[in-house]
């Protein structure tokens, strides 16, 4: 064995351990870097009502001052213990100019039987609603609608309504107009789906309804 082939296996061996070093380092590393990460891990306290936030840390006037300016609003005797926000829809009405609202009756099943209300042709209308917020806030509350005729969809809808505190008083909201589509083919049935959730998704009343568009409103 000459020099030069001594010299290759010597540095092959040299090459190895140096590999095996810098795996040893990187494994090493890696669960550094584990260890690092669940110490960054950030522990959420446990959850309280809204009325025990709003009591919390007393002694600290800028902090409490701060909770004032940000839940000030709230009528601490809506809020209950639990903490999950609650939202009753009161009531629904359509509104169109000219004419008496039509009062709907909110089914507490979410299935009104039979045709719910009916619509002219060719009118303009809004719907009206009042609901009630209590025991926490409510963040991001939506109103969808969608619509079908015949098992095809014709219409769909969503606002975005807001975010509410719990009080005593009732909220109201009124949408936004629309006009009901006229002809000999938009007249008939429509089934319709219409929902009240929050940015959590928690749906807080689902209605399946059926409605009609006539050539004049039922007298």
């Amino acid at each position: 064995m000459g020099f030069d082939e001594k010299d290759q296996e010597e540095g092959s061996k040299k090459n190895e351990l140096d590999n095996v070093d810098d795996e040893h380092t990187s494994k090493n590393a890696t669960h550094v870097d584990e260890e690092d990460d669940e110490d960054r891990k950030i522990e959420l306290g446990p959850q309280v009502t809204l009325k025990e936030q709003f009591e919390m840390d007393k002694d600290d006037e800028s902090l409490t001052r701060w909770k004032e300016q940000l839940l000030g609003g709230v009528d601490f005797n809506s809020v209950g213990e639990a903490l999950e926000p609650e939202v009753k829809i009161l009531s629904l009405a359509i509104k169109s100019p000219g004419r008496s609202d039509i009062v709907l009756a909110v089914p507490e099943d979410g299935n009104p039987k039979g045709t719910w209300f009916t619509l002219k042709e060719g009118s303009r209308y809004s719907l009206h609603f009042t609901f009630q917020v209590s025991n926490n806030i409510v963040a991001g509350l939506m109103y969808t609608n969608t619509v079908w005729k015949t098992a095809v969809k014709v219409d769909s809808a969503k606002e975005m309504l807001g975010t509410f505190s719990p009080q005593a008083e009732p909220y109201t909201h009124e949408m936004p107009e629309e006009t009901t589509p006229s002809g000999m083919f938009a007249r008939g049935s429509y089934s319709a789906r219409t929902k009240f959730l929050d940015d959590d998704n928690k749906c807080y009343l689902e209605i399946n309804y059926i409605f009609d568009i006539r050539k004049e409103w039922q007298t």
